[in-house]
């Protein structure tokens, strides 16, 4: 399918830390760090912030790390393992993966390459000794969006563009639901399935139909500028940055952000090859570690509003808050978190239903 979580099995492989694989104990003078990008660099979003993540990589080591190896736009399936295998077979040390489609290819070109270190985002097989995944908690910056929304909606309708039916996307969807309805109860919420990482032209299609219906907070779960630049034309109608910043539509209709900073993880595990203490790893990390930043929230939203937002954010990198906390119940109206219990990673990562009142069903 595609990139990111699809991990309705994942909760058999969850290790959050360290752990298994041995470490390279050896280290390395120098490290090839090679990249593999399911959309254009220049997408925006997704693309755009793991580009970033390489170009901080480069600068952090200097002659150390040669990162300048990366190849975008490449499809899921046949044509990703043939890169891989290019690149394995190029003196490549270690390969980002950064699509979750690529999950079965990143494992069977390990297999081949024991010696070289694989790390796929946002998928759970770890076949071999030599395959990491990594991957970041979302749903945290989701929680503050719907906060957002929830105090900022004049129709009390709000939306979400989803891009495919997995965990990943879910875990949004009622995070951003959820956080809304806590501070605003007659919140209604319309998904659109775009069925689409990266496709302007459906995403700005799917924000169109949303505004039409009278929505006018718009969150996305896709990878271009596309939906704030369609909200960008009505007045009065908002969103957020998804994957990037995308300040350039700052201060309205973008009013916040999610960033993916992968940075620090790049920076982290290529340290570890160089000096000798790479594992194999299961890496999910949220606000606290980093990996998952709010972009700044503009002088759109009340004060009042960015305080509470801004509140929630350093509540949920403190510890101090999870963002699916009970009561909670699934749509059906049974019960999934009694008062104060909180999501398990396995429930998360599984999420296959929508929480009670969404209206709708899941795609299959």
């Amino acid at each position: 399918m595609n990139r990111r979580t699809l991990m309705a099995t994942a909760a058999l492989g969850l290790g959050l830390a360290f752990g298994g694989g041995g470490a390279h104990a050896a280290g390395m003078d120098k490290v090839k760090a090679c990249f593999v990008y399911v959309g254009p660099v220049g997408d925006g979003g997704w693309t755009y912030q793991h580009e970033q993540g390489r170009v901080a990589l480069a600068a952090a080591f200097g002659d150390k790390v040669d990162a300048t190896t990366y190849q975008e736009n490449v499809p899921e399936g046949a044509d990703a393992e043939r890169v891989l295998t290019q690149m394995a077979l190029s003196g490549c040390n270690i390969i980002f993966t950064t699509s979750f489609g690529y999950m079965d290819a990143t494992n069977a070109v390990a297999g081949k390459f024991p010696n070289v270190m694989f790390e796929h985002a946002t998928g759970y097989k770890r076949d071999h000794s030599n395959v990491s995944s990594y991957n970041g908690r979302f749903y945290e910056g989701r929680a503050v969006q719907g906060t957002i929304a929830g105090r900022m909606t004049k129709t009390n309708k709000i939306g979400y563009i989803a891009s495919f039916p997995i965990p990943e996307v879910i875990m949004g969807i009622n995070s951003y639901y959820h956080h809304a309805k806590l501070v605003n109860p007659a919140v209604e919420l319309s998904v659109v399935w775009a069925f689409t990482w990266f496709d302007p032209a459906k995403e700005a299609d799917a924000a169109k139909a949303m505004i039409e219906q009278g929505v006018d907070v718009i969150a996305a779960h896709t990878d271009s500028t596309a939906p704030l630049a369609e909200a960008a034309k009505t007045p009065g109608v908002i969103g957020f940055g998804q994957a990037s910043d995308m300040s350039t539509y700052a201060p309205s209709p973008r009013v916040s952000s999610i960033i993916d900073n992968w940075a620090p993880y790049y920076i982290k595990r290529v340290g570890q090859l160089l000096d000798g203490t790479y594992a194999q790893a299961d890496a999910w990390e949220g606000i606290a570690g980093g990996e998952v930043e709010i972009g700044a929230i503009t002088d759109a939203v009340p004060a009042e509003v960015k305080a509470e937002a801004e509140a929630m954010r350093d509540a949920i990198g403190a510890g101090t808050y999870h963002p699916f906390t009970g009561p909670i119940n699934k749509q059906d109206g049974s019960v999934w978190l009694a008062e104060g219990q909180t999501a398990p990673d396995g429930d998360l990562l599984g999420m296959g239903f929508y929480i009670e009142g969404i209206t709708g069903d899941i795609p299959k």
